[in-house]
């Protein structure tokens, strides 16, 4: 399996809800560093993974909608705990969506997985992985 990483930040606020986040229960802030990490079995017919620069401008879009704001102020966050598990759920999502629109390039056609891991400081980290449909997949089969 070949894999291509690309990386970025993005800084935010937020706040939790429950006793088990003690003093993380008020707002405060976290600046993430963010890999994408997009697999497939082959490289494409141009000996890549993925367009590196298509990889890495479409993790800064995706990080942009976040970066600087208060997620508890986000509609889409409303009622949420946005915990770094989370938000590495949130960011594979939306490039996952892009991925298949096309923002990647055709040779991202054949992705078949992607993981996306937040990490808060040198010693704590999240991921989410998941299945890409890869190419010649049936379009929702797989996903």
């Amino acid at each position: 399996m070949f894999s291509l990483t690309v990386r970025d930040h993005m800084m935010i606020a937020h706040s939790f809800r429950g006793e088990v986040f003690g003093p993380a229960q008020a707002l405060h802030g976290a600046t993430y560093v963010v890999d994408a990490a997009f697999r497939r079995p082959e490289l494409d017919g141009d000996g890549l993974v993925v367009d590196i620069g298509l990889a890495a401008a479409a993790l800064k879009e995706v990080l942009a909608a976040y970066s600087y704001k208060n997620l508890d102020d986000l509609p889409e966050f409303a009622g949420c705990n946005t915990t770094t598990e989370f938000m590495a759920k949130v960011v594979f999502d939306r490039l996952a969506e892009r991925v298949a629109a096309g923002a990647l390039g055709p040779g991202a056609a054949g992705l078949t997985g992607l993981t996306v891991t937040l990490g808060e400081s040198h010693v704590a980290w999240a991921s989410y992985e998941g299945a890409l449909p890869g190419e010649g997949a049936l379009p929702g089969v797989g996903a």
